[in-house]
């Protein structure tokens, strides 16, 4: 049975996603200024802010698996607003870098980017995220056709780049950005149909 959610309810629920995206952040930068993020609290705003981007990149990828597979199509309202605070937290985490961590020199800012192999990957995903949020809106949708789907098709690969950023970035225990690879692994199972026509158009070409 169909779980339904009339038109109504709709922002309701949008103020509710709202409010749980934003509350982290917001109690973040409080805890920041409070001194209240241990002993090293740039890393502590970085890392949170990075895994927030993909915690709702991945989570914006369950939402046509969930909608289809326990009919609850109302979730496709929420997939645009969560990859826009993908987009949002990822914006937070290079501003928290170039800030905190580089002290605002754009030479150096630069000159990390290519020495750096994760920031480097890091940085082509942001690349696509500032695509995928500027060409959110209806009006970019109408406007681009059949090419605003591929062009969001990129998601896939963005969260693809954001959990190999982030196994490169970490320097010692692995087990966290392998648990997000797994989960990554299983939402493109829910599209093997989908990947593998796309192989096929390839390999055509």
């Amino acid at each position: 049975m169909a779980l339904t959610v009339s038109a109504q309810r709709i922002p309701y629920l949008k103020a509710l996603v709202h409010l749980v995206a934003l509350y982290p952040l917001i109690n973040l930068y409080y805890a920041a200024i409070n001194d209240q993020l241990g002993g090293d609290p740039v890393e502590a705003v970085i890392h949170f802010t990075g895994i927030g981007a993909l915690n709702c990149l991945l989570i914006s990828l369950l939402i046509s698996p969930l909608a289809k597979t326990f009919k609850l199509g109302f979730l496709i309202h929420f997939r645009r607003m969560i990859g826009l605070y993908a987009f949002v937290y990822a914006l937070c985490h290079i501003l928290n870098f170039l800030f905190f961590e580089v002290q605002f020199d754009l030479v150096l800012f630069i000159e990390e980017i290519f020495k750096r192999p994760y920031i480097t990957v890091g940085m082509t995903a942001f690349l696509f995220l500032i695509a995928l949020a500027v060409t959110s809106t209806a009006k970019m949708r109408r406007k681009m056709r059949k090419n605003w789907q591929k062009l969001h098709n990129a998601s896939y690969l963005i969260a693809l780049l954001v959990a190999i950023h982030f196994y490169w970035s970490v320097k010692s225990d692995v087990t966290e950005p392998l648990i997000y690879f797994a989960l990554y692994a299983g939402l493109m199972a829910f599209r093997h149909k989908t990947l593998r026509r796309w192989g096929n158009q390839l390999l055509r070409r």
